[in-house]
């Protein structure tokens, strides 16, 4: 539709997901593998999509980025190409068009937060990721239901861990002794972080 009323040109189409498969579902799930766990957990499994970009002309056919990137910042990137004013109170997106555009561009964004209801779970900076203590729910390496029919999950628990996601995307080897700067940097990104959120936390009910 978009080539027939030649807009494709001037169109940015993306494509993405949520979330990563819902495990107890067994062979209605999906595989998020190499990633650990899925849907539910904020391990790569649960939280880490692959992104569709198409703008013909403009974004590079056949062009990869490993960038990590949000959707929380798909609001300024695309108030950055229409000409749009972003709101004035706070946002945590960021333009990354950029990213979109340019095999050299890096993330604009000092580090990702991943949370699950109010509770912080895991910081992001370029390849690190760091996890705080938390517990989650697993399959625990066992099939999942049939036919449509889940089955229960279990419950585990990560400690402070940090993964180096370039070398081990499955986030198995906690490496926070190799790194101890590394994991203050983030441990300390990730309580300021949200003590900011707590405090400018809006009211139920208001947009």
């Amino acid at each position: 539709t978009l080539r027939r009323l030649k807009l494709d040109k001037n169109t940015l189409v993306i494509f993405t997901a949520d979330n990563g498969p819902w495990l107890n579902y067994g062979d209605h799930a999906g595989s998020a593998a190499p990633l650990r766990e899925g849907k539910g957990t904020m391990f790569d499994g649960g939280c880490r999509e692959s992104t569709l970009a198409w703008m013909p002309g403009t974004i590079k056919a056949d062009s990869v980025c490993t960038e990590p990137a949000m959707t929380i910042d798909i609001l300024p990137t695309v108030a950055h190409l229409i000409g749009a004013k972003l709101p004035e109170h706070r946002i945590d997106g960021e333009n990354i068009w950029p990213l979109f555009t340019s095999d050299k561009a890096m993330s604009p964004q000092e580090a990702y937060y991943f949370y699950y209801g109010n509770q912080l779970q895991a910081v992001r900076s370029g390849k690190w990721k760091l996890h705080f203590p938390h517990g989650y729910r697993t399959m625990a390496g066992r099939p999942g239901g049939k036919d449509g029919i889940p089955t229960k999950y279990s419950q585990a628990s990560i400690g402070l861990s940090l993964f180096d996601l370039h070398a081990d995307i499955g986030e198995s080897t906690n490496i926070k002794e190799k790194h101890p700067e590394v994991t203050e940097r983030l441990v300390k990104l990730g309580k300021t972080f949200d003590a900011n959120l707590k405090t400018s936390r809006r009211q139920p009910g208001r947009l």
